[in-house]
């Protein structure tokens, strides 16, 4: 079946929905179209063995459920089957009882599609549309539609599926990319996962494959086909979870159709309800919500973090709330398989990123330690830069990680970028915002980039000539290959020391009332009565003597600024004595703070630990992990600020992968000559337009 033939059945199941409305919104037109036609696919796929289901039905109708289970399985050849003498053309020969006789067609399927169809909650809409005399017409509508194996294959199926949530979507103004992803997008995440593995073709290998979040199961569906097409006796062994009830729904028909164990497709939160803990799986998929807070699961996953570290998912860190996506990434990364000594196990994964993760957050964040932990244990073999406008909910730029365990030698230690944003073709109708396609050999020709692994690879690029703004072709770079340290950095913090000078005047003095610690003097935390007011005078006096004290100390200066902190401390002590007073540390705080002023000529201040640093003049800089701190400080430091120096203590380790610094292309300004004759060209424009304007 070709893409047109896909598209006008598309549109003709959802031209239905114009029999819908009125007692139907246009965003419940979904509840009764996705279900409908994963019932005609159910419907058409039994057909040819409907009769056989009959007889056996009716031959073990005595025995034991499991044998009477496993026997019309066989006579259906399918792993789902249906009892009923009921058929969509049957349907239609009583109008008067179709809503009885729909809900008796549907109960007699075998439980793993009745499941289905209660999760679609599709009772309810057979009572509404029988309600709202619509029942028979939709159900006519279905029942010419030809849905078999024979018409429209598994792949096929998928595209109509998804493209039916598509549309759901976008009539009920929810994201229809968090349920699937384009087709080709799959094609060139597995085709990245699984080129380079050596031992697809060996006889009735067994590979299981895993979606943590697997939406209509599409990069199921893609991973097996893949398989089979290298080796058509492969058993590929699929995987999935999802929590959205019509996705799953639909993931879990198709699995059925396939003849793969549905159990297998979980219904529920992957963190919180994780359906696969304690497994390992060869290849793991996914594409993740871009975006999608997490804050509903939050109490779950910290008290899993804080609780089994280490032995549990989230051991390198949490990412910011409001965007899930490396907890994904973390889930699938404690699934992998362990390398055995003799080099085989291991697993690959290919997940599908915006760019958030790439760079979003500082060093010593949630999504920093992350990253830090994936590229310190050399799980990054690659990242693919996928062209914008790619998938049906955004238009942003989106990344494949391409994550193993068993890295090749050749790549051990290393990551390789690859820069794949010019490699589309402009669709010639839009879908959503989907603007852009992967053609099979763009897909062939980023997966041999991969495979290349050569640093500097360059491609014959066509793109638009920003002067002209013609097409034009020239050799971009599209490969460049790392070393893992090159995407860490130590964020050191440099600090400077205090420098303070002290003067001894009347505005200087009368900022000590203003000081917290002196205000807090006068005051008095017991309850009103003598003794609260007893405390009160007595802060009261204690606030007088220190104004005394700054007024004497003010004689014995006689106006001198004093540059040194040591010594203005030494003429205050001085100063207590003649007074016979002793002041406590916060009274010597608050004298410092009122007298003192950040004055970059006075000496520096010290401690018992050295110099005091100023959290004024605190700055952090970043240094990468391939070069040594203290030589950084020497040549682009210290040279300005000689008194500067690094407080180890406070150093953070940090990674990210700036992507788009790598790959940026410098672009020459254009020739003054050039913008001057458009200047007067564009003048001349503007004086005919006057004239017509005046004439």
């Amino acid at each position: 079946m070709n893409a047109r033939t896909h598209g006008e059945m598309v549109d003709f199941i959802w031209s239905i929905c114009n029999l819908l409305r009125g007692p139907y919104k246009r965003n419940e037109y979904r509840k009764v179209i996705l279900p409908l036609t994963v019932l005609r696919r159910f419907d058409c796929v039994l057909a040819p063995t409907k009769q056989a289901v009959l007889d056996a039905y009716g031959k073990y109708a005595k025995q034991s459920e499991s044998l009477r289970h496993e026997m019309l399985k066989r006579a259906a050849e399918q792993t789902f089957y249906n009892t009923s003498r009921l058929d969509f053309q049957l349907l239609l020969d009583d109008p008067n009882l179709i809503a009885q006789n729909l809900n008796a067609y549907i109960a007699g399927f075998s439980p793993n599609v009745r499941e289905i169809m209660e999760r679609f909650d599709f009772g309810a809409q057979i009572a509404r549309m029988d309600e709202k005399n619509l029942l028979f017409q939709v159900v006519r509508s279905f029942s010419s539609l030809d849905l078999s194996p024979a018409r429209m294959d598994s792949s096929q199926m998928g595209y109509v599926f998804e493209e039916l949530i598509r549309l759901g979507a976008e009539q009920a103004n929810e994201e229809a990319g968090e349920h699937f992803t384009p087709r080709e997008v799959i094609r060139l995440m597995v085709s990245l996962l699984l080129t380079s593995e050596s031992d697809l073709a060996k006889p009735y290998v067994v590979k299981t494959v895993y979606d943590p979040a697997c939406g209509s199961g599409g990069m199921l569906s893609e991973a097996e086909s893949f398989l089979r097409g290298h080796n058509e006796d492969a058993n590929p062994r699929l995987f999935g979870q999802d929590w959205n009830d019509d996705a799953w729904s639909v993931c879990r028909s198709d699995m059925l159709i396939k003849n793969h164990d549905a159990d297998r497709i979980i219904l529920g939160d992957s963190f919180t309800a994780d359906g696969y803990s304690g497994w390992t799986f060869d290849y793991m998929l996914a594409n993740p919500p871009f975006g999608v807070e997490w804050k509903q699961q939050r109490w779950f996953i910290e008290n899993e973090r804080d609780t089994q570290g280490a032995n549990g998912r989230f051991e390198a860190g949490l990412p910011r709330v409001n965007d899930g996506a490396l907890l994904f990434l973390q889930h699938m990364l404690r699934k992998r398989q362990p390398v055995e000594p003799d080099g085989s196990g291991g697993s690959r994964i290919a997940i599908v990123f915006s760019g958030s993760p790439l760079f979003t957050g500082d060093a010593g964040s949630g999504e920093s330690n992350i990253r830090r932990w994936i590229i310190e244990n050399d799980w990054l073999e690659a990242i693919v830069a996928l062209p914008d406008q790619l998938f049906y909910n955004t238009g942003i730029s989106t990344y494949v990680w391409v994550l193993t365990n068993r890295k090749e030698d050749r790549r051990r230690g290393k990551v390789q970028l690859i820069d794949g944003r010019q490699f589309f073709e402009k669709m010639r109708r839009s879908l959503g915002n989907k603007r852009n396609e992967l053609s099979p050999v763009q897909i062939d020709d980023l997966t041999s980039i991969l495979g290349n692994f050569a640093d500097g690879e360059t491609c014959d690029i066509t793109d638009e000539d920003p002067v002209n703004h013609q097409p034009r072709t020239q050799p971009r770079v599209v490969s460049k290959v790392f070393a893992n340290e090159d995407f860490g950095y130590r964020k050191i913090t440099v600090e400077r020391p205090l420098r303070l000078s002290f003067l001894a005047t009347a505005e200087r003095i009368g900022r000590i009332e203003t000081e917290p610690a002196f205000m807090k003097l006068a005051t008095s935390k017991k309850n009103p009565g003598p003794a609260h007011d007893a405390e009160i005078v007595k802060g009261e006096l204690r606030q007088q003597q220190l104004r005394d004290l700054l007024d004497a100390l003010a004689d014995r200066t006689a106006g001198q600024l004093i540059a040194d902190r040591d010594e203005f401390l030494a003429r205050l002590r001085l100063v207590e004595e003649s007074q016979q007073m002793r002041l406590t540390a916060a009274e010597r705080r608050a004298v410092v703070a009122a007298l003192g002023e950040r004055d970059p000529s006075a000496e520096p201040c010290h401690d018992k630990h050295g110099h005091v640093p100023d959290p004024r003049l605190r700055d952090t800089e970043t240094v990468p992990l391939t070069e040594d701190a203290d030589e950084y400080m020497r040549r682009e430091v210290l040279p300005h600020v000689p008194d500067a120096w690094v407080d180890h203590s406070k150093t953070k380790i940090g990674y990210e992968i700036p992507f788009n610094r790598h790959f940026s292309v410098y672009e020459p300004p254009r020739p003054l000559q050039a913008i001057e004759a458009d200047l007067k060209m564009l003048e001349a424009e503007i004086a005919q337009l006057l004239t017509e304007v005046t004439t």
